[in-house]
């Protein structure tokens, strides 16, 4: 009689015996009614008179599916998203909420569509991080009384429609085009200051115009199969003021030219 008993009292202790995990939370009810959250290692419940309901405490991450929105000035735009969260309470998880998972993925959808509303399409695109933040609050002071915590929200993608791609890619096309415009104007400013610099020590040094003369013709003069023609500088020709050329100079130059030329 006493091992009959012993043995209903183990086995009543064993089926009663409940794993936790560590990274779970067991809520426990007797008769019904909430009674205590039972933490991680082995827990007694009773057969019949309690149940339990374990909670997943670990940080979920949940894809919010892609959702058809419109930004504040009219434009029809594609976004998904993905949503961390975890439970803080488990009691409130269990209590208030018939199925938190499915609820804050229907909250964080709702969220999304109006959060996309109130800002136009340039802040959407230029400011997504703002955004998301933005979201994150809403959805974690919403899902508070659930006892979740949203610990952050990620806009994953935003499709455009096919004509609105073209027009930015207009856009961007013409601000490069205007970028380009903006460094030529500035690089020629740049290159008329320096040369303006040049004219003016050039003009101030004496002989520096037939030097640079000189350097020109022996730069062109590499390809045979140009014809030169050049005014003489003024410093040049103030050079013979006053001397009286000979028949055999004059002979002399033309034939160092027709040689050069050769």
């Amino acid at each position: 009689m006493w091992i009959i008993l012993v043995a209903v009292v183990v086995f009543i202790l064993l089926i009663s015996t409940k794993q936790v995990n560590q990274y779970e939370r067991g809520i426990k009810f007797t008769f019904g009614k909430f009674s205590k959250i039972m933490k991680p290692g082995w827990n007694i419940v009773l057969p019949i008179f309690q149940s339990y309901r374990k909670v997943d405490i670990r940080t979920k991450a949940v894809d919010v599916p892609e959702q058809d929105a419109i930004t504040k000035d009219n434009v029809s735009v594609r976004i998904n998203a993905v949503i961390y969260y975890k439970v803080f309470d488990a009691s409130k998880a269990v209590l208030e909420v018939e199925n938190f998972y499915f609820a804050v993925g229907q909250l964080a959808q709702t969220t999304m569509r109006n959060a996309v509303g109130s800002v136009s399409l340039d802040e959407l695109l230029s400011e997504r991080e703002k955004i998301s933040e933005e979201i994150c609050k809403i959805i974690d002071k919403a899902t508070d009384p659930w006892g979740i915590e949203v610990e952050n929200v990620e806009l994953k993608d935003i499709s455009l429609p096919e004509e609105m791609k073209r027009v930015i890619a207009r856009v961007a096309e013409a601000e490069r085009e205007k970028e380009a415009v903006i460094t030529k104007a500035k690089g020629e400013v740049e290159a008329s200051e320096n040369l303006a610099k040049a004219a003016k020590l050039m003009s101030t040094t004496p002989g520096a115009m037939h030097l640079r003369t000189l350097s020109t013709l022996s730069d062109i003069s590499s390809d045979q199969s140009n014809t030169i023609i050049f005014a003489l500088p003024v410093e040049v020709l103030r050079s013979f003021e006053g001397k009286t050329v000979s028949e055999e100079n004059i002979a002399k130059i033309v034939k160092d030219v027709t040689n050069k030329k050769k």
